[in-house]
């Protein structure tokens, strides 16, 4: 019989295809990121700083360490159909996608009257460089079929990017920035972009070119030199407005990745986890959530009607009046206007500052942990489910894990509803998935993907007790082992992986900076970074009526009288047609949700500690190269130690 409450079930494909770890070609470099350096962050117990992002304006000085096995000569990469660069005196690649690394090739000395007549023509400006950028940028153009992809995620509206490299069957429910800018979407009017790291020239090129002028808000934490380094390559572009995030508080990060897109016929809200960067939309593994279409309130409307169950759209102005600019609160005006009732997702967000009194709940863990206790359970025996963790970059922890992973965030992620007469439930066991050396090495993009999971051997060596709860990332019910990991994911399922209690997509990697932090005995909550993030919760769509799922595999369907029909389980029956012939029946089905963007650690194969430090270091990637000690910044070696002994 179903349980009390909504949870979610696992289903797992067996059309799982085997993709080959050999690959032809080495991704262009152009693509490659780095990780912050060193000097950047604080290595004290106290700094609580999100490692995983990368900046694409310097990643050109990361890769000098990397060469090819083979004469011992260094290796290159040739982009596929890009313009031939020049190697500079001082650098090794060129990793920069910026106008300024194209560099002219040298004139000699018997071209000397074609030097001269050239000379006479007129030079190409910066301006003219970067626009041909622009205009040359719009590679990945969007799905013919984007309304259908939309259509078939409904209810969830959860996706993942689109990744190169896999098969075609893994991308067919897959979407790329350039689909979610789709005009088949809707006549875009004005946008905003919440996001950490940008190349401008390179996302202005993914939206069409009829909306290639129209306003957009970027809004950043950047600051000192990167923020004059945005501030240049928004220049060429005057319909670009830029929105500095206050971080007050040190280490604190803009880390929030989210879209706001205003149409002609309405309103759209993208939550996501991708960089908007080149790389971060190429070969990685990202999720999205993307809101129904909300349609504006009628002219005599309050501008408080049109909320959701799920109190998304207080919380979403809540979130944007946080920042305190008047860029920002003017969309949180043009959100007033619109009608959100149809959002069943909640809102998880985090902002810095040290909060107290009743703002503490509204962020962070806290939130979640209010969420929880309130949306759901109760299941039998909920300390035997354990809490799963998947994410890109930790964050210092303490010596101790009670002192806040398995402590208070703990509470909050096995957080469920509880009547007075139940007892406290004890804690479940904690899961936590990242990516290992060999998952990086055979990866698409071999080492260089590492740059996207910074973890100092620093940081690791004062909370040795971590790897226990480690485990590899594994993704072959999505197709995406090979696609290294930059989507954040959190949830609650039951022993045997059959059934989710949550599921959560984020923006929030492992750390306090993130979720915040307890001071002063719990009365204050201290929050050093900004984040978003949307939450699922089984009974807030069963009580919307859905009961089907379209995946990338098959459709899935509602249990809804605590067995499945046989001609549903063998595809001949429409889940629909189910729900509406047994609804009513049971008040709390069952909603099989196999889009899990990777294995749960219930139910992967065992797997041996096969990497070590040592031949971590002198194994080859799958295209041949091997990562020195001076390349440590870029693929961030100091990570292999801990990484090497992820189960």
């Amino acid at each position: 019989m179903a349980s009390a409450q909504a949870k979610w079930s696992v289903s797992s494909s067996e059309d799982e295809a085997d993709v080959s770890l050999t690959s032809s070609k080495r991704p262009p470099i152009d693509k490659l990121e780095r990780p912050k350096m060193k000097s950047e962050v604080s290595d004290s117990d106290e700094t609580l700083v999100d490692e995983d992002e990368t900046d694409p304006a310097t990643a050109s000085k990361t890769a000098s360490g990397a060469i090819k096995e083979k004469d011992g000569k260094s290796g290159s990469a040739q982009t596929r159909g890009s313009r031939k660069r020049h190697r500079r005196a001082d650098s090794q690649w060129s990793l920069c996608a910026s106008d300024e690394s194209d560099v002219e090739p040298p004139v000699t000395v018997g071209n000397s009257q074609q030097s001269r007549e050239k000379q006479k023509e007129p030079k190409a400006t910066r301006m003219d460089s970067v626009k041909r950028r622009h205009e040359d940028s719009f590679l990945h153009p969007p799905c013919e079929d984007v309304c259908g992809v939309l259509q078939r995620g409904a209810p969830f509206n959860f996706f993942l990017t689109r990744v190169e490299g896999i098969a075609g069957f893994f991308n067919s429910q897959a979407l790329h920035l350039t689909d979610i800018l789709s005009p088949l979407l809707g006549t875009l009017r004005q946008s905003a972009q919440f996001n950490y790291c940008f190349d401008v020239p390179w996302f202005v090129g993914q939206y069409p070119h009829e909306f290639r002028s129209l306003p957009v808000l970027l809004v950043h934490g950047e600051h000192r030199e990167n923020n004059l380094r945005l501030v240049k390559q928004t220049s060429p572009f005057p319909h670009i407005t830029l929105c500095q995030a206050k971080l007050d508080i040190a280490f604190g990060t803009h880390h929030t990745k989210m879209m706001l897109l205003l149409y002609e016929e309405g309103l759209r809200v993208v939550i996501h986890t991708a960089n908007l960067i080149s790389a971060d939309w190429h070969q990685k593994t990202q999720g999205i959530w993307i809101s129904p279409l909300f349609p504006r309130l009628q002219p005599d409307s309050k501008t408080s009607e049109g909320e959701s169950p799920t109190g998304f759209k207080a919380d979403l102005l809540a979130y944007l009046f946080a920042y305190h600019f008047s860029s920002v609160t003017a969309w949180a005006t043009i959100i007033e206007e619109h009608d959100l009732s149809e959002a069943r997702v909640f809102l998880v967000a985090s902002v810095p500052g040290r909060h107290i009194g009743s703002s503490k709940h509204r962020w962070g863990h806290l939130h979640l942990r209010k969420i929880l206790r309130e949306c759901t359970g109760p299941v039998i025996n909920p300390s035997t489910w354990p809490v799963v963790a998947q994410f890109s970059s930790i964050g210092s922890l303490g010596a101790e894990s009670g002192k806040w992973l398995t402590g208070e965030l703990l509470d909050s992620l096995s957080a469920i509803y509880i009547s007075r007469h139940e007892a406290l439930l004890e804690r479940p066991h904690l899961h936590l998935v990242y990516p290992s050396v060999d998952n990086v090495r055979t990866s698409l993009e071999g080492y260089p993907a590492g740059g996207s999971f910074p973890y100092g051997q620093q940081t690791a060596q004062k909370q040795p007790w971590l790897r226990s709860y480690l485990h590899r990332w594994q993704a072959d019910v999505s197709g995406r082992t090979r696609a290294m990991p930059h989507i954040k994911t959190y949830l609650r399922m039951r022993p045997d992986s059959s059934e989710i209690a949550w599921f959560m997509v984020t923006s929030a990697n492992l750390s306090k900076a993130a979720w915040g932090a307890l001071e002063k005995n719990g009365t204050q909550l201290m929050i050093r970074s900004y984040e978003l993030g949307v939450l699922f919760v089984p009974r807030m769509f069963i009580a919307h009526g859905y009961g089907t799922y379209h995946t990338c595999t098959h459709l899935t369907l509602m249990e809804t009288c605590g067995c499945l029909h046989d001609d549903v389980i063998h595809g001949t029956v429409h889940a629909a047609d189910v729900v509406r012939m047994c609804r009513g029946n049971v008040p709390s089905p069952t909603i099989i949700f196999s889009l899990l963007p990777f294995a749960p650690p219930a139910i992967r194969p065992a797997i041996e500690l096969v990497d070590t430090f040592d031949t971590f270091h002198y194994m080859c990637d799958i295209f041949g190269f091997l990562p020195l000690p001076s390349m440590a910044v870029f693929i961030n070696m100091e990570m292999v130690y801990l990484c090497s002994l992820c189960i």
